[in-house]
């Protein structure tokens, strides 16, 4: 980003340490001390990573690997893994959120309910209130009165501005907060969106919708389509990633509640099954608890 993120994670290794010890630990401490990769050892290794919530496909491709060849033996498995880890994250793409200096800058946020979005709106607002942007947050997910008066209090705790209307239909509210933002030159416009997953086919036609507000009233300033994802979900996050994938374009993963989960692998998941990078990482419920993600700091965390 802009420098936005200057404080880094100071306990990212507690953070994700019962992810480290099911997807490292139990997999390292099962296989480094054999002799060589048998099929028992290498069922064996791929179970634990399923079971980490790597993904059937993923931890199918790791264990591969391994299968007919002598360069790497079991004792090389760890410092295996953490580079394949890291590539993958690599080869999502940039970690950067992307922001443009003296420009609107919309940020289209996605995600099922309970996902934590409405707490991530407010801490981005917050991060971007204190480098000195004007920010206004779209309360785009109109029919559940519980999410917009949360977005309220958080709009005011972080001292950013909010259009909000009850029941509205949440295009109508995306194009009244992009008139306001161009009449009174905001910064960033953070749009909330509705998750309601039980009736797909209504969710994806109404984040198209929205979507296509921002195309026809401002092309040039969407930044970002994000997903925020539980990082408890596990592989179900997949699932959701996939039908978001569907409405929207996505660019990126907000990973929320990664503190104390041990389902943080959903972060290589991601990276590997759909190339969409992580990019934000909650980690927290402070206002301040919310964090630029930072590929090799957390396979270091991971492996140390």
């Amino acid at each position: 980003m802009f420098g936005f993120f200057k404080d880094k994670f100071n306990n990212l290794k507690e953070t994700v340490s019962n992810t480290a010890r099911v997807l490292v630990g139990n997999v390292v401490n099962s296989v480094e001390n054999e002799e060589e990769f048998s099929e028992f050892v290498l069922d064996d290794m791929e179970d634990m990573l399923i079971s980490a919530d790597l993904g059937v496909g993923y931890a199918s491709e790791l264990v591969d690997k391994l299968r007919n060849q002598t360069k790497i033996k079991p004792s090389e498995v760890k410092s295996y893994l953490k580079e394949e880890f890291l590539n993958v994250l690599k080869n999502a793409g940039d970690k950067k959120l992307c922001y443009k200096e003296n420009e609107l800058n919309i940020y289209f946020i996605t995600g099922v309910n309970g996902a934590g979005k409405t707490t991530l709106i407010g801490k981005l607002a917050y991060k971007f209130k204190e480098q000195g942007k004007k920010v206004l947050i779209a309360a785009g997910d109109t029919f559940r009165a519980a999410a917009e008066e949360q977005l309220d209090i958080w709009s005011k705790r972080a001292g950013a501005e909010i259009v909000r209307r009850d029941k509205a239909d949440p295009a109508s509210v995306v194009y009244e907060a992009i008139e306001k933002a161009q009449k009174e030159n905001f910064d960033v416009i953070l749009t909330d969106t509705a998750g309601r997953l039980q009736n797909k086919f209504n969710l994806m036609e109404e984040l198209k919708k929205i979507k296509s507000v921002i195309d026809k009233k401002a092309p040039e300033a969407l930044r970002e389509c994000i997903l925020v994802l539980d990082a408890n979900t596990g592989q179900n996050g997949l699932q959701q990633a996939k039908v978001f994938t569907e409405a929207v374009n996505l660019t990126s993963v907000a990973l929320t509640k990664l503190d104390g989960s041990a389902k943080g692998a959903i972060v290589l998941a991601v990276a590997k099954e759909l190339k969409l990078p992580v990019k934000l990482v909650g980690v927290g419920e402070k206002m301040e608890d919310l964090k630029e993600f930072n590929s090799e700091e957390f396979i270091e965390a991971l492996f140390g």
